[in-house]
C-alpha cells in the first residue's frame, strides 16, 4: 500500500495553552487541511496548571461540530503531556488528569535533549493511567516489556532532537513487542506533516514498509479502541 493520502492520527500536539503557537481552533483547522483524522491536544502540564489547561481545552471540544464544513472528518481529543513531573508523582497527576477528563495522558519521556529525571520512563510505563510515553530516548528493554504489559504506547517522534533515538526505540519495540505510535509533538503549523513524511520518518527509524503503514494506519485505530475500554 502506498503511504500517499493516508490519514494522520496525531495524539501529541501543543497549543497556546502551553508553548504552542496556535489557539486550538486554528490548530484543528490547519490539521484538517493537512488530512489529519485525529488531533490530540496534549499541552504541557504539571500540578500548577493541569486544571486550567483541561478546563479550557474542553471548551473547544464541547463546541466542536463535526458536521460543520470547516471541521468535518477530524476529531479533536482532550489530553495532556505530563512534563518534568518527579517520577514518584507521575501516578498521582496521571490519575488526576483522567479524573479531570483527559482522554489521553502522555508522559514527557527521557529524551536526549532535555534534563528529564531518571526513572521517568519506568514510572510512566508502570502507571495504569498513562497511555503514551513520548520520545522515550534510550528506553531500556525492561521498560519496553512493562509498556507492552500495560498497553502503554511508545512514541516515534517527528520532532527535531526528540527524533534522535527513533531507531533505538523502534529496535527495542521490535524486540519486546511493545506497541509504537507516531506523533509530531507539533508546536507550530510547520510541524504538521503529511503521511508520506510520516512514512519516511518510520523507514528512517529502521522499520519495514509494512510496519510503517501499520503504525500510520492501524496502530492509532487500535490505540483508540483501547482508550474506549479504559
Amino acid at each position: 500500500m502506498s503511504p500517499k493520502n493516508l490519514k494522520i492520527y496525531d495524539f501529541h500536539l501543543h497549543t497556546l495553552f502551553s508553548d504552542g503557537e496556535l489557539v486550538p481552533a486554528e490548530l484543528i483547522r490547519r490539521a484538517k487541511v493537512m488530512n489529519y483524522a485525529v488531533v490530540g491536544l496534549a499541552d504541557h502540564v504539571d500540578f500548577s496548571n493541569i486544571e486550567f489547561v483541561l478546563k479550557n481545552q474542553k471548551k473547544i471540544i464541547d463546541e466542536f461540530d463535526d458536521a460543520d464544513d470547516a471541521n468535518g472528518n477530524i476529531r479533536p481529543i482532550l489530553g495532556v503531556e505530563l512534563t518534568h513531573i518527579p517520577p514518584n508523582k507521575i501516578e498521582k497527576i496521571a490519575k488526576e488528569a483522567k479524573r479531570l477528563g483527559a482522554e489521553v495522558v502522555v508522559v514527557h519521556g527521557e529524551t536526549l535533549v532535555e534534563p528529564v529525571a531518571s526513572k521517568t520512563n519506568f514510572s510512566a510505563v508502570s502507571c495504569e493511567y498513562v497511555d503514551i510515553l513520548a520520545h522515550p530516548g534510550l528506553i531500556t528493554k525492561e521498560e519496553a516489556v512493562i509498556a507492552r504489559k500495560n498497553d502503554v504506547y511508545l512514541e516515534i517522534s517527528t520532532r527535531r532532537g526528540h527524533s534522535l533515538t527513533n531507531g533505538h526505540v523502534s529496535s527495542i519495540a521490535k524486540e519486546t513487542g511493545a506497541d509504537l505510535i507516531l506523533n509530531t509533538d507539533a508546536h507550530s503549523p510547520r510541524d504538521l506533516i503529511t503521511s508520506e513524511f510520516a512514512y519516511n520518518v518510520l523507514l528512517g527509524a529502521g522499520l519495514t514498509e509494512k510496519d510503517a503503514i501499520e503504525i500510520i494506519q492501524d496502530n492509532p485505530k487500535e490505540f483508540m479502541k483501547r482508550l474506549d475500554k479504559r
